[in-house]
């Protein structure tokens, strides 16, 4: 689970010296529009999207709090939230009847310059991995709630920025999404 304060809406300002890594990940977002407990039945997407009200393009800043990265003890690496440091969304729109992310289009812009582009950048299976997520949550007391925002991986892979820079992403069919680093 990500901490709610890290958590912010398209056009965010990111200062101060805890973002001095700056990754940079174009990810596609789903909003529980419910609460949903699947109990012991794994969930097929006809399941799944009766519980998802809209999805969202997002950027996940990857940053650590730790001194060197990467690190290589898998204990310290989870207790950084797997080098999470934030979430930036973008606005919400209703679940298209087709979604897969082996064919969503994302793309990066970094202060006006394309950085990358790709289709079908992240090659899971996007409902039968919910339906795992979903029941792995529930299993250890954390059914999913509504307003829950899941995020589903990188669609471009990590990039990086350096300060001062406005970072915009889109996905083709689902909307954009910007921050922008201090310098």
């Amino acid at each position: 689970p990500l901490p709610q304060s890290g958590i912010l809406p398209s056009g965010a300002r990111l200062a101060g010296p805890q973002w001095r890594m700056r990754g940079l990940e174009v990810e596609l977002a789903l909003r529980v529009g419910r609460d949903f407990d699947p109990g012991t039945q794994l969930p097929d997407e006809a399941e799944l999207r009766t519980v998802f009200d809209a999805i969202l393009p997002a950027i996940e800043v990857v940053e650590t709090r730790l001194g060197h990265p990467p690190c290589g003890n898998p204990w310290a690496g989870m207790a950084d939230l797997q080098s999470h440091g934030a979430l930036v969304t973008g606005q919400p729109q209703p679940l298209p009847p087709q979604l897969s992310l082996r064919t969503v289009e994302a793309s990066l812009v970094i202060d006006g310059q394309p950085i990358t582009r790709t289709t079908g950048g992240n090659p899971a299976d996007l409902w039968p991995m919910l339906g795992w997520l979903a029941q792995h949550c529930a299993q250890r007391g954390q059914p999913w709630r509504r307003g829950q925002i899941i995020t589903t991986g990188s669609c471009t892979g990590l990039q990086l920025a350096r300060g001062g820079l406005l970072v915009e992403a889109a996905l083709e069919g689902v909307g954009a999404v910007s921050l922008q680093f201090a310098s």
